[in-house]
């Protein structure tokens, strides 16, 4: 019996759009966009993410004015209730997504061996 995968993945999907994770992290991310001030604060840090990324991923080196200021703006979101859960969210989505990639990855890592990165 042939299995399409891509129909497996598509009923994946399915069933992550309808997990409490996803549902809990969409209620909180449309909460931090109806508020103005948490919508340009959550924006401000993401930014400042992707473009820490970007550099890490180019080879880039860090300054330490660049961690100061990331640190900072940290500490400021983790401070709005609502921005805090809504990370707090994305880290448990993270974690499924995390398991999930364990679980698919498995007949591969029992053929070649645990992926070393």
């Amino acid at each position: 019996m042939s299995v399409n995968v891509y129909d497996v993945s598509y009923e994946m999907e399915k069933a992550i759009r309808q997990s409490n994770e996803y549902n809990q992290l969409k209620k909180l991310y449309d909460q931090v966009n109806a508020d103005e001030s948490a919508n340009q604060m959550f924006q401000h840090f993401r930014d400042l993410q992707l473009q820490l990324q970007q550099k890490q991923m180019m080879g880039q080196e860090i300054t330490q004015e660049e961690v100061e200021q990331a640190q900072k703006t940290v500490a400021l979101v983790q401070q709005h209730p609502t921005i805090s859960k809504l990370m707090e969210a994305e880290q448990r989505m993270s974690m499924l997504i995390a398991e999930l990639n364990r679980i698919i990855m498995k007949p591969l890592e029992e053929l070649y061996g645990p992926m070393q990165l």
